[in-house]
């Protein structure tokens, strides 16, 4: 046991500047957490092909929840349940429930858009629009209404400090994005995805592209906003996983293997398929 929690040590990094918010108890922050997203039986096909099984889980509300697991296990697809991405794929199935503060978000009639608003996400390779950086971040409001200046700029400023992004590009917010650097990009379309002021963030692999400098720096802004927004992501740098998150869940072949606080997971799973998995034995 003592060696498994070095390894967490580890991978976590001592040496992080952001305090650790994860000290407190395990078992009293478990016993006081509310649920953002509630999952029931998921069976979701591609076609005939069936590529979840049968997935239920609760993501906690303001922590942070990883997904690990080798590629094609389901992490991503579950994922766009969350904000009802798989709809525009054609032939998918879904069956079970995904609820929203209690709501069932596959119900008939659900506003959609309003979802999207509620549930921004981060794709791995980041997309900026061929816009200026302004414009990128005041785009969805723009959208959803917001048409005084005032305003907007207001949006725009306060998104760009919580993508950890103002600093660096306040003198510059008519030049285009597309001159910004790849980890600046990426924070870029972090701050679009929060100027529509939403209260779940997916991100999926995130850092998968960038450097380790730009990686840290995606890493500390999740530890910033955190308590902010409810944060869901994918990700395969187990490393990674036991930095930043709060829960993690193991995927493996379409099926949820285990889920549970990321400390437990890494020290002392109670799946010998994560265990094969952490340590490295497969994946």
């Amino acid at each position: 046991m003592e060696v498994a929690e070095q390894r967490y040590e580890e991978r976590r990094g001592v040496a992080q500047r952001t305090p650790d918010v994860r000290s407190a108890s395990v078992r009293e922050r478990s016993a006081e957490r509310s649920h953002k997203i509630t999952t029931r039986n998921l069976d979701l096909f591609y076609g005939q092909k069936q590529a979840l099984c049968s997935i239920s889980i609760d993501i906690p509300e303001h922590e942070v929840t990883a997904f690990i697991g080798p590629s094609g296990c389901g992490k991503s697809t579950y994922l766009r349940t969350i904000n009802r991405m798989n709809d525009l794929i054609a032939g998918v199935r879904i069956t079970g429930s995904v609820q929203m503060d209690g709501i069932d978000i596959y119900q008939k009639g659900l506003d959609v858009v309003d979802l999207r608003k509620r549930v921004g996400m981060v794709f791995q390779k980041s997309n900026p629009f061929p816009k200026s950086i302004w414009e990128n971040v005041a785009y969805g409001p723009k959208i959803l209404g917001t048409r005084q200046k005032a305003r907007l700029n207001e949006i725009v400023e306060k998104s760009l400090v919580q993508a950890a992004l103002w600093d660096e590009v306040k003198d510059r917010l008519h030049h285009s994005a597309l001159g910004l650097s790849g980890g600046q990009q990426q924070r870029l379309c972090i701050a679009r995805a929060l100027a529509v002021d939403p209260e779940v963030l997916l991100m999926d692999e995130p850092a998968s592209a960038l450097d380790p400098i730009s990686t840290a720096k995606i890493e500390e802004l999740i530890f910033q906003i955190k308590n902010r927004y409810t944060i869901v992501i994918v990700t395969h740098n187990m490393q990674q996983a036991a930095r930043v998150s709060d829960v993690t869940a193991f995927f493996y072949m379409g099926e949820l293997i285990e889920v549970g606080d990321t400390r437990d997971i890494f020290t002392n799973p109670k799946k010998k398929q994560t265990e094969d998995y952490i340590t490295g034995r497969f994946g």
